[in-house]
């Protein structure tokens, strides 16, 4: 499974476009099981933190990925994500 490392990405040592960049990609990875069974809950996670580090691709990823998703679905994926936002 292909993994992306994101320690040291503490403001200052990684680009905040960079940063968006490589979740984008963790999105990309789980929107179509690419080294990995897709989840549509984890992508929609990784599209909403890489649109909140601003990455536009990712804004557009995570809509399109919303209209899919059933009411359970997107609002685990919210819960991950404001987790995930909370404790990096």
């Amino acid at each position: 499974m292909a993994r992306y490392e994101l320690r040291g990405t503490e403001p200052g040592t990684m680009g905040a476009p960079a940063q968006a960049d490589i979740l984008f990609e963790m999105g990309m990875m789980y929107a179509t099981g690419r080294d990995c069974d897709v989840d549509v809950v984890a992508a929609h996670k990784w599209f909403n933190i890489a649109a909140i580090k601003g990455n536009e691709r990712a804004a557009t990823m995570r809509s399109e990925l919303a209209a899919t998703m059933s009411k359970t679905e997107l609002a685990s994926a919210l819960r991950a994500a404001r987790d995930w936002m909370t404790t990096h």
